[in-house]
């Protein structure tokens, strides 16, 4: 494993491979999860979505972990039917959910069946965290054309300042739903997953400070990029 000091006060950690990757991301969850619980009794954490997390969740439920003192959230949701394979829950609820003992009560998922999902899932935060409302972590992954969450490039919800949750245009398919930056940002951890030759060269920019993409405007004095080798520029 290597670690290198980022501009920014971030931190990058590379592993030789996508499965080492996720599993050193599952533990720094474990760890932040400790930590919280030590300091403030719970830990509130927030899953990305797509196919790059899995392994993690799975290392997540392998885990022997405090699951009853986790309020969890999803970071963004696809606008579809629950047994479509496009929703974010779907795979979170297989590799994660369906495996670990967390009270119902305590995931969060967003309610994109409802007729207003956006004011249910900002009730919901309000409700859990408080107002304003502060993960504890949250997990992002990276697209290639520099996305995070379900923040795409050219959509409004990138300039929304005053509210945590923001439905996002249609995007590969689907209408999505996001937390939004002024939620991410407040987050006391950030943690990106980024895997694959694929992401390269949209990672060596953000890596550098380029705020042009969407993902450039996270905070990083609190980031922790976790990235197999594939990934990074040597």
């Amino acid at each position: 494993m290597e670690r290198r000091a980022l501009p920014g006060g971030a931190e990058l950690l590379v592993l030789p491979d996508a499965a080492l990757a996720a599993s050193a991301a599952a533990q720094v969850i474990a760890e932040e999860l400790d930590r919280s619980r030590q300091e403030r009794g719970r830990f509130s954490l927030a899953l990305s979505g797509g196919s790059t997390p899995r392994p993690m969740f799975e290392a997540l439920a392998s885990a022997q972990l405090a699951w009853g003192d986790v309020e969890l959230f999803q970071v963004d949701e696809r606008i579809a039917p629950l047994a479509d394979d496009a929703r974010n829950a779907k795979g979170l609820q297989a590799a994660l959910l369906d495996r670990v003992a967390i009270p119902p009560a305590q995931c969060h998922l967003i309610p994109v069946e409802s007729a207003d999902p956006v004011s249910e899932y900002a009730g919901a935060l309000r409700r859990t965290l408080g107002e304003p409302a502060v993960l504890d972590l949250v997990h992002l992954g990276l697209g290639e054309d520099g996305h995070t969450a379900s923040l795409v490039p050219g959509d409004p919800a990138l300039e929304i300042s005053d509210a945590d949750v923001a439905r996002v245009g249609e995007y590969k398919g689907h209408p999505r739903v996001s937390l939004t930056f002024p939620t991410l940002n407040r987050a006391r951890r950030v943690l990106w997953l980024v895997c694959g030759e694929s992401k390269r060269e949209v990672l060596a920019r953000l890596l550098e400070g380029n705020l042009d993409a969407p993902a450039g405007r996270i905070t990083r004095s609190n980031a922790l990029f976790v990235a197999d080798r594939c990934a990074v520029s040597s």
